[in-house]
């Protein structure tokens, strides 16, 4: 194959693994109750998408389906709580719309893109390191705030994700969930190595 016809089939490899991500994401929620599935099977997506980066090869359902009876607990304690504030904030951002009161519209914009970039780190980071659970939050903020330009990739991803769901829900239904978990776990991922890179060369001197 040629140069072209090898990345239209790793472009066409990594579009079919999400939509497969999403489906199991999608599919072990609703098999948990959605309340007691949704914490399980994001962190076991997460794991899946961190296997994915590092090269490993595996069989997607049963390796799901292991990671979420492993992340049963964690995953529960982890995710449950950032979805219920979530829905709180924007229950908050579409009551004072419909006010007419800017200044607390905005300030529950604002805490629910606080919200959502401390989750897009604290989920990867609970499946590369082990952390606790009482620590992974706390950590997630700091790298969320040490890291301005990180932080900004990570939210510029997550608004064209949803921008092109808003734009093509079909799209958004089978394709958003897969797409959003392996990128920001891939991004990362790297995000981390180089920061790890970075405290080493401090160590060094």
């Amino acid at each position: 194959m040629n140069g072209w016809s090898i990345k239209l089939y790793n472009a066409t490899d990594e579009v079919v693994w999400a939509i497969k991500l999403n489906a199991l994401w999608i599919l072990f929620t609703l098999l948990g109750g959605v309340a007691l599935g949704i914490g399980p099977a994001t962190l076991a997506a997460y794991s899946l998408a961190r296997r994915r980066s590092a090269g490993e090869s595996f069989h997607a359902l049963p390796a799901f389906r292991t990671a979420f009876r492993q992340e049963f607990r964690r995953g529960t304690l982890v995710v449950l709580p950032l979805v219920a504030l979530a829905v709180v904030l924007v229950g908050n951002y579409l009551y004072f719309a419909a006010l007419g009161a800017a200044l607390p519209r905005l300030a529950s914009l604002f805490a629910l893109v606080a919200l959502g970039l401390i989750a897009a780190y604290a989920l990867p980071m609970a499946v590369h390191y082990d952390l606790g659970v009482r620590t992974l939050l706390p950590k997630a903020s700091l790298v969320a705030l040490a890291r301005p330009a990180s932080s900004l990739v990570l939210l510029f991803v997550a608004v064209s994700i949803a921008y092109l769901s808003a734009k093509f829900p079909v799209l958004g239904i089978v394709l958003a969930g897969g797409a959003w978990i392996q990128l920001d776990t891939w991004l990362c991922l790297r995000f981390f190595a180089e920061n790890e890179a970075r405290l080493h060369l401090k160590g060094n001197r």
